[in-house]
């Protein structure tokens, strides 16, 4: 009998998942982790990969402790015109329900001569995407890209 009992309280502790240590000082609504993205790919898995690591990032951390800004230059753009996958979209569109933001570059814009209403609606937009990643990790921000 003690062995089944065992052999079940194993069982139940080998299937939990570990908590999160976060470092000193603990992420908090009044000092948030700040982690930008540099999203320079339109290819369509890679996005959604991203989109997807961005997903388990914020089951990690608890609500309003976490800021993330996605700066999409160069092909990037292409992920957030209106005419990008839709499926895609609507997993955007959900992420920004979650504060995160997704910013644009008018430089590329200029470029392709694109125009802002062929881009999702209410997008922050800068001058230059790479220049923005550059000043958001000169301001503490942590660059890390999933892909």
């Amino acid at each position: 009998m003690k062995k089944i009992i065992l052999l079940m309280l194993v069982s139940v502790f080998a299937f939990a998942e570990p908590e999160m240590q976060f470092a000193d000082p603990k992420p908090s609504f009044d000092n948030p982790r700040k982690w930008v993205i540099k999203l320079r790919s339109a290819h369509l898995e890679t996005v959604n990969h991203m989109l997807g690591s961005i997903y388990n990032v914020l089951k990690v951390y608890p609500p309003e402790t976490i800021q993330i800004s996605v700066v999409a230059y160069a092909q990037g753009m292409r992920a957030l015109r209106k005419d990008y996958d839709p499926d895609t979209l609507a997993r955007i569109e959900s992420l920004r329900q979650y504060d995160v933001e997704f910013v644009g570059c008018i430089n590329t814009m200029d470029t392709m001569k694109w125009k802002e209403d062929e881009f999702l609606d209410d997008l922050t937009y800068v001058r230059a995407g790479i220049a923005e990643v550059i000043e958001r990790i000169a301001g503490g921000w942590v660059n890390v890209t999933p892909y």
